[in-house]
């Protein structure tokens, strides 16, 4: 990201890293499974002939105290024929009508699937048997304008094992806590092009993945079913919260609209025809090869995709269900938003540095991270390194050079230490491959060496001394010829090297250029 905005830091007036959307389970472990259901049973004194009647005495308790509330503060109860309705955008408008700004807006019920049990006579015991089923039972959507959290929903399962889903915006969070702390702030939808003090909202935002989260989350569980501890006081339960899915952005808000008018079409394009699977991975978290390859035990798909919004074009890079994308969000006269969101939906492909499961005194290991808040601040490390790695890659865009221009820098012999040294040919097969090489994605962040080079150029190692003094000459006469021209530089006290700022743009914009097909060159050229 730095690479990015130090690209374009004449425009980028502020920058903006948080949760956006954010979608927290509850589940009550213990009886969230079949066995689990039987020891609750026992523990409470209830025979399986009359589980029926247990569970819908007790569902109807839960239902009288969730709604109670409402019913107290006189607002609406709705219930839903289709669970496919829109329900945020009926809440808003109840909102916007009544004038609710903070508190209770109100209560929505639909009946939808959930997991939950049944009773069963086993055929060959002839005993009854508690089973776990999918079935429909009626939710309950509880709406607030919290003080912390701001707006925000919460749903409830009036039926066993009663799971919990609260979903809310980051953004929304920081707009009460700008609130509070006295900035002002300009807000569209859930972005912010201009805020008093980019760098105080930064550390607002902050404080967010620091929250203690079982605490709000346990307040929130509470107001959905406040009688949560009268219904299993023989037999204590406790919410257990997982992040079931979490949506990070990266706000860069540049200060006119016509630069990034201008520049988004751009950055489409390159990440459209430039980026590979295994820079998507990259971009992502994921293990590559020390090749940069993608590991062969690779199961899932990478997939990129352009998708047209209300708003404009939006790009997406996906692998397993991750995903990072990139669109403009906003244009105000105030300021206008680029935003690079990373979504993590399965995180048993990332890893976390963690004891195991149960001995938290345990060695630490990198372990396969979990959806347990524990994990939380790892899932806020991937989603933002996420992020940067994206708008890093895309830094190399330029939107002012023409590629004829470019062309024509490289295209004249140069001197290097006194010596002549060749016109660079990009169109040509050795030189484009070369580009090709040092520009790939392993090589970012650590550089590259002569012997790097040679892995990628030679298909077999080599078996003799001669040969390998041979392979090393040619590559340093390759690098030479690099740095000659100004696309890679030497790390000091190394024998690394690592592609120029101007150079990595160059190279993005030939290897774009080369990628290219005439359908795609046709418009432009139009």
């Amino acid at each position: 990201m730095h690479q990015f905005i130090a690209q374009h830091q004449e425009q980028i007036v502020g920058v903006l890293s948080g949760f956006d959307r954010v979608v927290f389970r509850g589940t009550l472990r213990p009886i969230a499974y079949a066995e689990g259901m039987r020891r609750y049973l026992r523990a409470t004194h209830v025979l399986l002939k009359d589980f029926g009647r247990h569970v819908e005495e007790v569902s109807n308790r839960l239902k009288e105290a969730s709604l109670a509330q409402a019913r107290a503060l006189g607002r609406p109860v709705t219930y839903l024929a289709s669970s496919q309705t829109d329900k945020d955008a009926l809440v808003r408008r109840l909102m916007a009508a009544d004038g609710i700004t903070r508190g209770l807006v109100g209560v929505l019920s639909c009946v939808e699937p959930c997991q939950s049990f049944e009773m069963r006579r086993d055929r060959d015991t002839q005993k009854l048997v508690v089973e776990t089923r999918y079935r429909k039972c009626l939710f309950l959507y509880h709406y607030w304008v919290h003080p912390v959290l701001g707006f925000m929903n919460a749903r409830i399962q009036t039926w066993f094992p009663f799971a919990i889903q609260v979903c809310l915006n980051g953004r929304e969070w920081l707009a009460r806590q700008l609130e509070a702390t006295g900035l002002r702030y300009v807000r569209r939808d859930n972005c912010f092009p201009w805020v008093e003090d980019w760098a105080t909202a930064q550390r607002l935002l902050d404080r967010q993945v620091r929250a203690h989260w079982p605490k709000l989350l346990d307040g929130i569980a509470g107001q959905l079913n406040p009688i949560h501890a009268a219904l299993f006081r023989a037999y204590p339960l406790h919410y257990y919260w997982s992040t079931y899915q979490s949506e990070w952005a990266t706000d860069l808000v540049f200060r006119d609209a016509a630069p990034l008018r201008r520049l988004y079409p751009r950055l489409l394009h390159h990440a459209m025809t430039t980026f590979g699977s295994a820079d998507v991975m990259r971009f992502l978290g994921r293990r590559l090869l020390l090749s940069g390859n993608v590991p062969p035990r690779f199961a899932g798909e990478a997939v990129s995709a352009l998708k047209q919004r209300e708003e404009g074009i939006r790009i997406k890079h996906s692998v397993n269900g991750n995903s990072v994308k990139l669109y403009d969000k906003a244009y105000t006269p105030v300021g206008n938003v680029l935003r690079a969101e990373a979504t993590l939906n399965n995180v048993a492909d990332l890893r976390v540095y963690r004891p195991k499961e149960g001995d938290p005194d345990g060695a630490l290991a990198w372990r396969v991270m979990r959806r347990g808040i524990a994990d939380l601040h790892r899932r806020t490390e991937v989603s933002r390194k996420a992020t940067e790695r994206y708008l890093d890659a895309l830094a190399g865009v330029d939107d002012d050079t023409t590629l004829d221009e470019l062309l024509h820098r490289l295209g004249r012999p140069t001197q290097w230490h006194g010596r002549r040294v060749r016109a660079f040919r990009p169109f040509g097969a050795d030189d484009r491959a070369l580009l090709a090489a040092v520009s790939r994605g392993e090589f970012t962040l650590n550089g590259f060496r002569n012997r790097d080079l040679q892995r990628l150029f030679f298909a077999h190692p080599t078996t003799t001394r001669h040969e390998g003094r041979r392979r090393s000459a040619r590559v340093s006469r390759q690098l030479r010829l690099l740095r000659a021209h100004g696309l890679i530089r030497k790390l000091a006290g190394t024998h690394r090297y690592q592609v120029t700022t101007s150079g990595r743009k160059a190279i993005t914009a030939l290897l774009t250029a080369l990628r290219a097909t005439v359908r795609q060159l046709t418009p432009v050229a139009a």
